[in-house]
């Protein structure tokens, strides 16, 4: 019976805590301007309700020419190919972006606190930060392939 209860309270606090925070992320959802008509349905997902693409399903992972990674959505240039590195992690990761390219905000839905970014110019959701990358910066953007396009250089 006790843990019935616990149970109970656990799912009314869940759902008390979802009803407040519903409109926050329906008013932040509507900054999100789609300027790429082409995009598909699985895109649309990760840009716009932060989903996450399945790990190790993007082809940019294997990407090594030199060029620069865009937004799939608004065309903004936000990685360089030498901030790319293999992190094991199964989503295309990079050590910086760069300048303005992100705009960040604090992210708990899994319960623990991540930083989020999203793309200054058109406000779509890329992926996380994280302090655990290699170099001098020690930061990882770990981004959804579906949220770039690569451009190699000429």
């Amino acid at each position: 019976m006790k843990n019935f209860r616990r149970k109970i309270l656990k799912l009314f606090g869940f759902s008390y805590l979802s009803i407040i925070l519903l409109p926050y992320n329906l008013l932040y959802s509507a900054t999100k301007k789609i300027i790429n008509p082409k995009l598909t349905k699985e895109q649309k997902n990760i840009m716009i309700n932060e989903s996450t693409e399945r790990p190790f399903s993007s082809p940019l992972n294997n990407e090594k020419r030199k060029g620069f990674f865009h937004c799939a959505n608004c065309d903004a240039k936000l990685f360089s190919s030498t901030a790319k590195f293999d992190s094991g992690t199964g989503w295309p990761s990079f050590t910086e972006s760069l300048p303005g390219a992100f705009k960040t905000k604090i992210d708990y839905s899994l319960g623990m606190k991540r930083i989020e970014y999203h793309c200054a110019n058109c406000g779509v959701h890329h992926g996380h930060v994280f302090d655990d990358g290699p170099g001098s910066t020690q930061k990882r953007f770990c981004n959804n392939g579906l949220c770039l396009l690569f451009k190699p250089e000429n």
